[in-house]
């Protein structure tokens, strides 16, 4: 288990509800200690030589399992994506294929449980209606497709519906709604727009920091709209 710094830091429910359901289809599911971030805000904001560290550190520490898994579509993507580039460039010799060995096996929580547990069916109930928002990095870098909605359709008690404009972006998008915090929310309102339209009670996605974004912008607005991560709802029983 991969905790991620957001779910370690701001959302520690997200790292327990995916050790639960792990555990609850029969995995023995380790969190190891010396685990620290994987990079993914130095390289995107152009620190790759400070990232090599933290590049070397995940290689080791996760080397020993059959399988990593996080709850991020984000992470997942810099582990896949973007560790070995920087190995190459910065690392000690070695790290590189180090670090391919362990992106290969390292899965973001739905292509997890459908690719490699070949289950969709978790023995989840969820009695709320929900949409479901797809994160940039999940759509677009993992292309993880329709997984996280096949495993919420057999959800039991759980009403899906269909999000409007679904793969357009939130805004979060790390430090850019820091740094272009004006078009950030503009991308927030429209989000927000599409989110209410369903009249669900219930967004969820496959990132604490895109629904720590939405979120901020459904309670300012007093709408009712809870933000949950789907590893919860997977866990909910």
């Amino acid at each position: 288990m991969f905790s991620t710094c957001l779910a370690d830091t701001l959302y520690p429910e997200v790292v327990i509800a995916t050790v639960t359901l792990l555990e609850r289809l029969g995995h023995r599911v380790e969190l190891p200690a010396a685990q620290t971030c994987c990079g993914q805000m130095h390289v995107n904001t152009g620190y790759q030589r400070e990232a090599a560290p933290l590049v070397g550190r995940f290689a080791e520490v996760f080397a020993p399992y059959d399988a990593v898994v996080a709850p991020s579509g984000s992470c997942t993507g810099c582990v896949r994506h973007q560790h070995v580039g920087v190995a190459e460039r910065y690392g000690p010799p070695g790290l590189d294929e180090r670090s391919r060995e362990v992106a290969a096996k390292t899965y973001e929580l739905s292509e997890l449980l459908v690719d490699v547990l070949g289950v969709e069916d978790v023995g989840a109930s969820y009695p709320h209606r929900v949409t479901y928002h797809p994160t940039c990095h999940s759509l677009r870098m993992l292309h993880v497709g329709d997984r996280p909605l096949r495993l919420l359709r057999q959800v039991r008690g759980l009403e899906l519906v269909e999000l409007p404009d679904a793969e357009q972006c939130c805004g979060f998008g790390g430090t850019f709604a820091l740094k272009n915090s004006a078009t950030s929310t503009a991308m927030l309102a429209d989000k927000v727009r599409a989110v209410l339209t369903t009249r669900a009670e219930v967004c969820t996605a496959g990132d604490s920091s895109c629904l720590m974004h939405l979120g901020g912008g459904l309670s300012r607005l007093r709408t009712g709209v809870r933000t949950v991560h789907l590893a919860q709802i997977l866990a909910s029983a």
